[in-house]
């Protein structure tokens, strides 16, 4: 293959005898089904082809045994140090970001950025290649649940909340099954190679989504097309935590009394409009705690409490812990409540 395509792409195949060599780093605590979700399109578009378009290994750093964060163990091909020449190297994130402990990946990132190598991440590995530089000028993308953590660490970074991108030699998926949209989107970057992308994912089941595509769930999905009204409710709440609306502004926004939005949400949700919000701006809060390292008092602030005991006595009514003891939890990879964070 030696079009245009594939000379402006660094993820096209260079020729039918020469297979492009994807590299998976696993971290711990890495996602199971990040790796799975990178992996098997490359699979599955060799099998399409009837050839080895692809090759791909599994790298460690130290080239042993490194458990997933669901507890499954896998072995790995390769250490970074005895790693084959490879085309690309994707980092599969782990779940929790580690806040120490990732200085010889790092290292390595930066050598295989320095010698020419498209880099990537799938769930939390944009991370890695921020903490290495390798992420300045480049749009890239994270689990949505660690995107204020992301922005927090590297404010200059362009932080998108789409499905995944592909910027020149960079790319990064959102976490879940994101990484099949990503692999079969890079999939279809070569020349006449939409066919084989198309065809993996036929074989995949799935329906292909975009690089345009967002990582939440559409509201509309959850609530429904039939409650436009409560649909325009809920996101003026969720855009709106730092400086909360009263219900009588929300009521205002929407042109309704405010008896008429109580009543909106009781036959909708059952519940009051203001438990849904403090709900949102709570569970927000959650995702700070979790993955950020914001003050608690900062935390409070951003979503919307004026004061910190407010704050704590609400937060701890509705998870069971204070922040502080939240946060603690967490820190030592535990959730609230003795669960190890999914």
């Amino acid at each position: 293959m030696n079009s245009t395509t594939d000379r402006q792409t660094p993820w096209a195949a260079r020729s039918a005898k020469d297979p492009y060599r994807f590299g998976f780093l696993v971290v711990p605590n890495f996602t199971l089904i990040g790796l799975g979700s990178a992996v098997d399109p490359l699979r599955l578009a060799n099998q399409v082809a009837g050839r080895s378009v692809y090759g791909y290994v599994t790298i460690s750093e130290d080239g042993g045994a490194v458990r997933s964060s669901d507890g499954i163990q896998i072995i790995p091909d390769h250490s970074i140090v005895g790693a084959p020449a490879l085309d690309a190297v994707l980092v599969i994130g782990p779940n929790p970001i580690p806040r120490r402990g990732v200085d010889p990946v790092v290292r390595w990132l930066r050598q295989l950025a320095h010698a020419g190598i498209a880099l990537g991440g799938v769930d939390t590995g944009s991370y890695f290649l921020a903490r290495a530089g390798l992420l300045n000028g480049y749009r890239c993308t994270i689990h949505w649940e660690d995107m204020h953590a992301l922005v927090d660490r590297f404010p200059q970074l362009i932080v998108s909340p789409k499905l995944f991108e592909v910027d020149r030699d960079r790319c990064s998926a959102s976490g879940g099954i994101a990484a099949v949209d990503m692999m079969i989107h890079l999939i279809g970057l070569g020349s006449g190679s939409h066919r084989l992308a198309a065809a993996v994912s036929e074989l995949l089941i799935c329906e292909h989504r975009g690089p345009d595509e967002r990582q939440r769930v559409p509201l509309r999905s959850l609530l429904g097309p039939g409650n436009p009204r409560l649909l325009e409710a809920v996101t003026l709440m969720e855009c709106n935590i730092e400086e909360p609306f009263s219900m009588q502004e929300l009521a205002t926004l929407l042109k309704i009394s405010p008896r008429q939005l109580e009543r909106l949400f009781h036959d909708n949700l059952h519940c009051t409009p203001s438990h849904h919000y403090l709900q949102v701006r709570l569970a927000h809060a959650q995702q700070l705690l979790r993955r950020t390292d914001r003050t608690i008092s900062s935390v409070a602030a951003a979503c919307g409490f004026r004061s910190l005991p407010h704050f704590t006595s609400r937060y701890k009514a509705l998870f069971g812990v204070p922040p502080r003891l939240a946060r603690r939890q967490y820190a030592h990879g535990r959730a609230p409540g003795g669960r190890k964070p999914a």
